[in-house]
């Protein structure tokens, strides 16, 4: 996007957890979660990054591996050292720490598969849905920081060709001027690669599936839904329901 706008103050990475077919593929996982981390970039550039690197550097010797939700979960890949009980604790610890410091909003839209199957006749793609409903609430938080009249940078990961031109196709429609989604604020999005070290990225894709855990099993143990929650959007009255999280339907 070519645009003689100034950059705005924040960027956005986003991050999905469960597939995003009408119909579940997991069972004990039966929705699809979309996870919009707002960074301010000085915050992301000054402290969240070197945190990040930081902890790399202390549990690998090395930056060059994405802390993937799914790997540290199931210590595989880079991270079988987590099969220690006494290093899984000192890391899980450590990296508990990063996330609750790192200073970060998130909006988080959760689609129940079942529900939308059984209440609409033609139901919506769950990404579709979820992408509409997370850029509203991310725009009126960018609105509410002064950001309308510079360009906000929307950051995705790669999916697959067909996945990310019919992703792409649905941003633009949703940020095309005129759209109340967007609320008139000019953003614009960039995929980036499965393999890309981003930071922000990496704090998505640490975010996404918590917040579906608690959404499937609020009274379950979660962790780090717990340093999650004090970060979602709210509400004028300190809400999160319908602010920083949307559930649907």
């Amino acid at each position: 996007m070519s645009t003689s706008l100034p950059f705005g103050d924040y960027i956005v990475y986003v991050d999905e957890s469960g597939d995003h077919g009408l119909v579940a593929t997991d069972p004990d996982y039966p929705i699809f979660v979309l996870a919009f981390c707002i960074f301010r970039k000085v915050d992301l550039a000054t402290q969240v990054v070197p945190a990040m690197m930081a902890l790399k550097f202390r549990y690998l010797g090395h930056d060059q591996v994405v802390l993937h939700e799914a790997d540290i979960r199931k210590s595989r890949g880079a991270f079988t050292f987590l099969l220690n009980p006494v290093r899984r604790t000192a890391f899980m610890d450590d990296l508990s720490a990063l996330m609750a410091a790192a200073p970060f909003t998130v909006v988080a839209v959760v689609i129940r598969k079942a529900h939308l199957t059984e209440r609409y006749a033609e139901p919506a793609n769950p990404y579709t849905l979820a992408m509409e409903y997370g850029l509203e609430r991310v725009c009126r938080f960018l609105e509410a920081q002064g950001q309308a009249g510079h360009l906000t940078h929307f950051v995705f990961e790669c999916r697959g060709r067909r996945e990310d031109e019919a992703l792409e196709l649905e941003f633009r429609r949703l940020a095309r001027a005129g759209n109340a989604t967007c609320r008139g604020l000019p953003v614009d999005m960039i995929l980036a690669d499965k393999k890309t070290i981003a930071t922000g990225l990496q704090v998505a894709d640490l975010v996404a599936r918590p917040i579906g855990l608690h959404v499937l099993r609020p009274q379950q143990p979660n962790r780090a839904y717990g340093l999650i929650e004090p970060k979602l959007r709210r509400g004028p009255g300190g809400q999160i329901p319908g602010y920083g999280l949307k559930v649907f339907p």
